[in-house]
Formats: C-alpha cells, structure tokens, sequence
C-alpha cells in the first residue's frame, strides 16, 4: 500500500476548492481494510478517477483512498451478460474487454473515465436515462468495506444498498461489483439529428418521440434570447445493428476504436467565449449543423465520450476551473425550467456544454440525483462576477419546483436547500449514524452539506 506522508492537494474536475489530504492508495483488501481502520480523526474517503466536478472525492486534512489499484475484471459471463470486477476497473478497461463480446455497459456518463465504484457512489446517469435508469439500477450485488473494517456484501433492495447507490462513498469504500450488462452487435451508433426552434419545440419532440431511441441528448445555445431561447441541437440514436453497416465495417462490427476529437468550442478558452464571442461559437455551432439528419454512423467513443478525446480539456476554461451546475425539475414543471433557461439567457455569461436530457424513472438510491422529468447541465467559469449569488437563484428556483441539485457535480450548494431536494435525506443520515458512529468516511462533501 502505498502513502504520502505529505499532504497531496486534491481538486474536482471542475478544478475549484483545493484541499489537501493524505493519499493512499491499496492493493489488495487487506491494505484497503488497513487504510480504513487508520483513517484518522478527520476521517477518509474513496476516490477514483477524479472526474467529480465538485468536492466529493476531497477530504481536507484527512485521508483519501485511491481506488485505482483495485482494478481486476474477475469474471465475465458471457452467455448471461454480467461482469463482476473491481471498483476500481474504468468504464473504458469494460468496454474494451466487453465490445468484443458483444456487450456494453448498461448506463455511461459523458466520460469513459470514471470507475465502477464511482458509477455507482454517484449513481451516474447517461444519454438513456429514460429508457435504462441509472448505473445501480444494473448492479446486482456489491462487497462493501465499512466503517468498522468488515467487508459486508450488499444485496439490491436492502438499506445499505439504496444508501450506497448515490451515497457519494459515506456509506464505505466499494471493493467489488456484480453489474448486469448490455447486448450490443456492434460497436457503432446510429444517430438522428434535428435542429429545434425554441424550448417549446425540443420539450414536444422529446415528450412525443423520445421513447422511440435508446439514447438521447440536446445541446442548448443558451445565449440565444427572444423567440430563439432555448434553441438546441437535438441528437438520438441506438447501438447500430450489424445490417445496418457497410461491407467494409463489418469486417469488425465489435472493435472499440477511440480518437482524438473535442467540440470546437471545448477547445476555447473560456476567458475568450465571454460576451459577443459566446453567441457567435453558439451561433456558428447551430447554423452550421443540418436541419435535419438520419442514420449517421458514429463510433460509441464519438458518440457518447467526445470530450474524451481532448486530455485535460477541463483546463481550457480558464485558471480558477468551473463550475459545472446541473439541475433536474420534474414531469410538469416545464414552467419552472422554461424560467430557469430565460434567466441563464438573460445573464449573457458564457455557459458552455449545455445539455438538456429527459430522465425516466427514479432509482433505488436515497440521494441518487435523477427524477422523471428535465435535466438541465452547463458549465461556468470559476470567476464569472456575481456567480454564487446567481447559481443560490437557480437553486431557489429548483428547490421550489420539487427539483434539485447533483452532488456529484456540486461544490457551492447551500445545506439549508439539501432536504427539500432529497426528501430520503434524514434515512440516509440516521443510517450513517448507526452504520458510522465515528465518521470514518467523512468528504469536503458531507462536512459542507452536513451528509
């Protein structure tokens, strides 16, 4: 097991809030045990690939535990399609061991690089939230190390599982997971494009049509203003099936092929998107993207994970990081989330990677982030003047609505907004009293939020 005596500072993807804290980082269970039951006064917390935006994988003058030397796939069923594996193995080691196989992971964020145990601590969501649910709804079973240095394995609908599932690492550090699986033909994507007018016209199209594909999602130029707010690139597709490629693809339907891509505006810095250049990028974007568009073939990678391709691209958004905010507000409160892009518009700063997505059914979780209704994502720079004070506005604004917040991307939420978000908030408190009396597993998360 190998730990730094001094500090290492530690950030979310977002780059905001740096802490320190001592990093180990285990090889085995045993050393993972060892960790736990030496954590320290301040407490430690899991970590995997870093790709949290916000401050949950931070435990300032504390420990962090480094999961990515637990990286081992045990044993992958092929004919009943589940994997049990590590927590530490990534989505991308899974897809390139699984594509071959003919199976795919069952829910991808917009990032490949994120562990399993982070899949399901954050209980992550993708492009097919509305037809699949999120990540723990495909876990069968997982073996959990607590607080008390027990390694307990953890059956679906049980306390400590819909704890865990969201549970943003409290409830202990994940070691294994059973994870059902997939069954793909090939490893391409079959993808419909659409230009939309207004919010109006993207909320009907996904409401009427939405369930016709396997994924979905639509980039929002958020600068536009008047009848323009709103307007978005909509784009959905399937996993595409062997018929559907031509000759010269099916020599090797399966083969996982990643490169180097990033949108052009992600390749910007953000000090130079603010104002005027903003709405032109997002102009240029939207004009130059056909009105209409069927049946194009794109790699899983270009697809689902094109930001992948551009390393550190959360670098290019400015010195002091940014904020990645992300809000969902429920079936019929399209009132509130027509509200809510008006008053993005309106502030004319230079959101980037705004993406909306229409979320299907609440998962077992207790602070899992998805409700059926409207997801709304976006990026901004660190030190835009007046930031706080606006995103506590959008907060209200979600909070009134029934919405909330996603904790895996927040660094800035106020805790008197957490219970009127999460409603299962006191469950999830009670368990980690009795589960935790010493507050083993403590983050810059939980203290800020009072987790």
């Amino acid at each position: 097991m190998s730990a730094d005596t001094v500090p290492v500072t530690l950030t979310g993807w977002g780059r905001t809030a740096p802490t320190a804290a001592r990093l180990i980082r285990p090889r085995t269970y045993e050393e993972a045990v060892a960790a736990v039951r030496g954590c320290g006064v301040r407490g430690g917390i899991p970590r995997g690939l870093g790709r949290a935006y916000g401050d949950a994988a931070q435990n300032a003058g504390g420990t962090v535990l480094d999961m990515t030397g637990l990286d081992r796939i045990h044993a992958v069923d092929a004919d009943g399609g589940t994997v049990l594996c590590d927590a530490g193995v990534s989505l991308h080691r899974l897809m390139e061991v699984l594509l071959p196989l003919g199976w795919f992971v069952p829910v991808t964020p917009g990032t490949r690089h994120v562990t399993v145990g982070g899949a399901i601590g954050a209980d992550v969501h993708g492009q097919n939230h509305h037809v699949a649910g999120s990540f723990s709804r495909h876990v069968l079973s997982l073996e959990l190390l607590t607080a008390d240095g027990e390694i307990r394995t953890v059956g679906r609908d049980t306390p400590l599982f819909d704890a865990t599932a969201g549970g943003m690492g409290l409830t202990g550090v994940i070691l294994t997971a059973t994870v059902r699986l997939l069954p793909v033909e090939t490893s391409l994507m079959s993808v419909d494009t659409v230009r939309t007018t207004g919010l109006d016209d993207l909320l009907a199209r996904l409401t009427a049509t939405d369930h016709l594909y396997g994924y979905s999602a639509a980039w929002l130029d958020l600068p536009a203003r008047g009848a323009a707010t709103g307007r978005a690139v909509l784009t959905r597709a399937d996993h595409a099936p062997l018929d559907a490629l031509p000759a010269r693809a099916r020599r090797a339907p399966l083969a996982f092929r990643t490169r180097r891509f990033a949108a052009p505006s992600a390749l910007l810095p953000a000090d130079l998107l603010g104002g005027p250049a903003a709405g032109l990028c997002n102009e240029l974007r939207y004009r130059t993207t056909p009105r209409v568009r069927t049946g194009e073939l794109r790699g899983i990678s270009a697809y689902l994970h094109p930001l992948d391709g551009a390393p550190q691209w959360n670098r290019v958004h400015g010195r002091g990081g940014f904020v990645r905010y992300q809000c969902v507000v429920g079936d019929g409160q399209e009132d509130a989330l027509h509200r809510i892009v008006r008053r993005i518009a309106a502030q004319r700063s230079p959101a980037f990677r705004a993406v909306l997505k229409r979320f299907g059914e609440t998962g077992p979780g207790w602070l899992s982030f998805p409700l059926p209704g409207w997801s709304l994502a976006l990026g901004l720079p660190a030190r835009l003047p007046g930031l706080t004070a606006f995103l506590d506005g959008l907060d209200e604004e979600v909070a009134a609505a029934g919405g909330r917040v996603c904790l895996a991307k927040d660094a800035r939420l106020r805790p008197e907004l957490l219970a009127a978000m999460y409603p299962r908030l006191d469950d999830f408190r009670a368990l980690r009293a009795e589960l935790d009396p010493r507050a083993v597993f403590a983050s810059d998360l939980s203290r800020r939020l009072a987790l």
